[in-house]
């Protein structure tokens, strides 16, 4: 497998992963169909083939025969059928994520064949990780969307099936029912239909919330990692009861309240000189998360080393802020809020009122380029460079290069 075919992979769009995935892998493990049960946002469960087509109950069974090399291949129950499968597990996750080929024959996979494919399940998903812990804006915005109608799909559903299976067990565990195997086996159908639904209901909580405390927590051990090797002291602060240790958050909140704590504390080690403590410590102050990290450096820090690691951009989807509260010679405070549910009154996006040509010089703008540079760049005239810098002033009603820059950072078209 070579390393441009899992280039080509994990630059595809979110809803290609899967399909690009099994097309990188058909030459080494030919397949007719290809599953995935992994901690994605956007859709944790993912299915790509023909019949017969696997249940989530089905891919979870998978788990406890692979082997510590993280591949397993044999026959297995897939939606009703037994198959032969390849399956690959990713430990760069937690929970693991699991890849399932269905195959049309039984010859066996070499092992090093079966390497190089966890190799590459390996890097899509570290891949999808890091767009979950760095809070990627558009990524936020497709989980955000994905999970609310998730949420009333499953309830819809839930609620539906429930009801009914509660109904046939209830009649069917009557004892003036006399046909003993039919009763049985109905029992034995609901129950099994029961499960499968709980199953469905409990993964994608798992993929959509999170206890505040045990969010902090994985803050913490990945700050722990950041200044393993540095002569600088983590004191943390996690929440306790009081705090709302026990809430429970929308991932997307716990990822991107992250995301900007560990952003924040980059910025404190490599914009100042001298910092030896950092504090870190967040709580729910009525709706909000509220995280506090805060230094004893030189308090020279500025909100320009918070724009260049992108927080503001990563914090507008969800309605969040972040303050500097800089004291020269005492030290430096980051303040976060992020809400925990939707503003009650989200903003429209600014930039859409740009046209193509305009969102590419804001961009140009927001990386500090000259007009000169701009032209160059798109192949334009100064001149019309000029022109388009006026209309996107007029048309964002800021009165600088400087504010417009500050909103394309904020609604990400510092990177388009």
């Amino acid at each position: 497998m070579d390393l441009q075919t899992a280039v080509g992979v994990i630059q595809a769009p979110l809803g290609e992963t899967l399909p690009r995935l099994s097309e990188a892998l058909a030459e080494t493990i030919p397949h007719q169909a290809v599953a995935e049960l992994s901690n994605c946002s956007f859709a944790p469960f993912k299915f790509r083939g023909g019949a017969p087509g696997p249940t989530i109950a089905d891919l979870a069974a998978l788990r406890p025969l692979v082997s510590s090399k993280g591949t397993w291949q044999g026959r297995a129950v897939m939606g009703g059928v037994e198959v032969p499968v390849v399956v690959l597990v990713s430990d760069v996750s937690q929970p693991s994520a699991l890849l399932v080929l269905l195959r049309s024959e039984d010859t066996p996979v070499p092992e090093e064949l079966l390497t190089s494919a966890r190799a590459l399940w390996d890097l899509v998903t570290a891949h999808m990780e890091g767009l979950r812990n760095e809070a990627v804006p558009a990524t936020l915005a497709v989980s955000r969307a994905a999970a609310a109608a998730r949420a009333v799909a499953i309830s819809d559903l839930g609620d539906a099936f429930g009801a009914a299976l509660t109904a046939l067990l209830g009649v069917l565990r009557d004892r003036d029912v006399d046909d003993e195997y039919a009763r049985a086996r109905a029992v034995d159908l609901a129950v099994t239909a029961l499960i499968e639904l709980r199953s469905r209901a409990d993964l994608d909580r798992a993929q959509t919330e999170e206890r505040s405390g045990d969010a902090f927590e994985r803050l913490a051990e990945s700050l722990r990692r950041v200044l393993r090797g540095r002569d600088v002291r983590l004191d943390l602060g996690p929440p306790g009861a009081e705090e709302g240790a026990d809430r429970v958050l929308p991932t997307e909140v716990a990822f991107t309240a992250s995301a900007v704590a560990r952003s924040a504390v980059h910025a404190m080690l490599d914009d100042q000189r001298g910092v030896r403590r950092v504090h870190v410590a967040w709580k729910i102050v009525g709706t909000a998360l509220k995280a506090t990290v805060r230094d004893d450096g030189p308090g020279t820090l500025s909100c320009g080393s918070l724009d260049t690691r992108r927080v503001a951009e990563r914090l507008g989807p969800l309605g969040g802020r972040a303050e500097v509260d800089a004291v020269p010679g005492w030290g430096s405070t980051v303040t976060i809020e992020v809400p925990i549910g939707p503003p009650e009154n989200p903003r429209d996006d600014p930039l859409t009122v740009l046209g193509a040509r305009e969102l590419e010089v804001l961009g140009q703008l927001a990386r500090g380029r000259r007009n000169r540079d701009i032209a160059g760049d798109l192949h334009i005239s100064e001149s019309t460079v000029k022109f388009h810098v006026a209309k996107i002033l007029e048309k964002l009603g800021v009165g600088s290069r400087g504010e417009a820059a500050a909103l394309a950072h904020e609604w990400g078209a510092a990177a388009r």
